[in-house]
């Protein structure tokens, strides 16, 4: 195959994407073959009692319901604490109706800061061993503390990185919205499966993101966190690289433990805009942080330069595949096998171009629907490399945004357009 051809197939795999995955492995391999100590056998150090679950919401009273029923089959409702941030709709009142503690903020001053806010007014770090940051259209899956709170066994572990998948009980109503709802969800998988699980291993340490959706912390780890830190459109990005600069303690994460379910986008218009967040979140976390001489910065310089390097293929590779095809017919359509267009169009043969973008990406798909055993997304892979370019370009705006431009955000958030629920999340406490 043409060498261009193979360069694409590394970078739509993924370098990142294959070394985490072999550790991965090999960390499953170890765990399955590995004696499980007497010690593990008992309950968790960390109880259900000691938990609080934190919610910051603006304008959410659509979802939010579920997403508070969900949480009380874990603990108590008075455990449950939800900052109202700037909600002009019936948010608090549906949280007080569901028996949590409410506070309301005006005007908005966004999530990070709501949930400093709310950290601060309940005293949270004082009266709890873990907290809980769960987003208002977040659903819990039933064993989420039983699979989530062990990891806390361990003194060295401050966060336990829920796994996100996609909610399905809010389908959306329009094709193309279930074919968003499928890619995020292959996104989900390549991401947490193949990268995360072997980043969290226990010398490796160097998880890049603990998520803001369904991800919990020892309180005695957020006293130390700047959650609020000024400029940033997003905070979990921060609040991990905080964790990793301070070195405050070990990341776990698990794909079968701590799992929630999280309602994605269903239009183009707020998938762009979420994904321009979290991008945007991303460069201007690294540009805040310092880069130093640690495992975790190694790791995360591999990431971003495949990152960028990834990005400038998918936004080149398409023209190049249009340019090739249109250079082949012109060459066949004059007949002369020495012009300028036929010797571009042997040298990057559209064919290889378009097969060494697509197969990858295909098998991709394929290793996410074979871990997680759905394969109905399958039908909607061979257009998800459409939108892994417009990632690219996304993630490409966004970082000239942070440095060229210097953008800096207030944080202040507008959720995106909600789906009705038509079952919460329950399991008996």
């Amino acid at each position: 195959m043409e060498p261009f051809a193979i360069f694409a197939i590394v970078i739509v795999v993924g370098v990142n994407t294959v070394l985490w995955g072999l550790v991965g492995l090999a960390r499953f391999t170890y765990g399955r073959l590995r004696p499980r100590p007497a010690s593990m056998a008992g309950p968790p150090l960390v109880s259900v009692d000691q938990v609080a679950v934190l919610i910051a919401a603006h304008n959410e009273e659509l979802v939010l319901e579920h997403t508070i029923a969900s949480a009380a089959a874990h603990v108590r409702p008075e455990q449950v604490f939800v900052a109202s941030d700037g909600s002009t709709d019936g948010t608090a009142d549906v949280a007080r109706r569901m028996g949590a503690n409410v506070i309301e903020l005006s005007p908005n001053r966004g999530k990070a800061a709501a949930l400093a806010a709310a950290l601060d007014h309940f005293a949270l770090a004082d009266r709890f061993e873990v907290a809980l940051l769960l987003d208002a259209d977040t659903t819990l899956d039933p064993d989420y503390l039983i699979s989530g709170l062990p990891p806390f066994d361990d003194p060295e572990v401050v966060a336990v990185a829920g796994r996100a998948t996609t909610s399905v009980d809010a389908a959306p109503s329009t094709r193309f919205g279930r074919f968003l709802v499928a890619y995020r969800e292959r996104y989900y998988v390549v991401l947490q499966y193949l990268l995360k699980y072997g980043q969290a291993a226990r010398h490796a340490n160097v998880v890049s993101i603990v998520p803001g959706f369904a991800s919990m912390y020892r309180t005695s780890a957020l006293r130390h966190i700047d959650i609020a830190a000024p400029g940033l459109v997003i905070e979990d990005f921060n609040m991990t690289f905080e964790v990793h600069a301070k070195r405050l303690g070990r990341i776990a994460f698990r794909p079968g433990a701590a799992v929630a379910h999280t309602q994605d986008p269903d239009t183009f218009h707020d998938y762009v805009r979420q994904m321009h967040r979290w991008t945007l979140g991303f460069w201007q976390t690294v540009r805040r942080h310092r880069m130093r001489g640690d495992r975790f910065w190694g790791a995360l310089t591999l990431y971003i330069v495949e990152l960028l390097a990834s990005s400038v293929l998918l936004l080149v590779i398409l023209p190049l595949i249009v340019a090739s095809a249109l250079a082949a017919i012109w060459a066949d359509a004059t007949g002369d096998p020495s012009s300028p267009a036929a010797t571009f169009a042997a040298a990057l043969p559209a064919w290889a171009l378009l097969l060494g973008l697509l197969i990858p990406d295909l098998v991709l798909s394929l290793v996410a629907a074979l871990l997680t055993r759905r394969y109905a997304p399958l039908r909607f892979a061979p257009a998800f490399f459409l939108m892994r370019t417009i990632d690219a370009a996304i993630c490409l705006r966004s970082l000239v945004e942070t440095y060229a431009r210097r953008r800096t955000a207030t944080g202040q958030w507008t959720s995106p357009v909600r789906r009705p629920r038509h079952a919460a999340t329950s399991q008996a406490r």
